[in-house]
């Protein structure tokens, strides 16, 4: 499983909208549009980052480039 993170926009530390926790599992994730799939440019697509809580599972989706990720201190999970 991937190292937990904490994240920050500027110096608005990010926490998960449905549980509050602060602690995530991160991951590119293309943003595919129809027109680009149709076409077989789908390599093109955007991508944002996502952020996975790790309590409770939500995805939250960042195409944010000024977002930042920080490992967590040992022991936390």
């Amino acid at each position: 499983m991937a190292k937990p993170v904490r994240a920050a926009i500027g110096d608005v530390w990010i926490t998960c909208t449905f549980c509050k926790g602060d602690l995530f599992r991160d991951r590119e994730v293309k943003l595919n549009s129809s027109g680009m799939e149709l076409l077989n440019f789908a390599w093109a697509n955007e991508s944002a980052t996502g952020l996975i809580c790790r309590n409770c599972g939500y995805v939250h989706l960042f195409a944010n480039r000024d977002l930042e990720l920080y490992k967590a201190k040992k022991g936390e999970r």
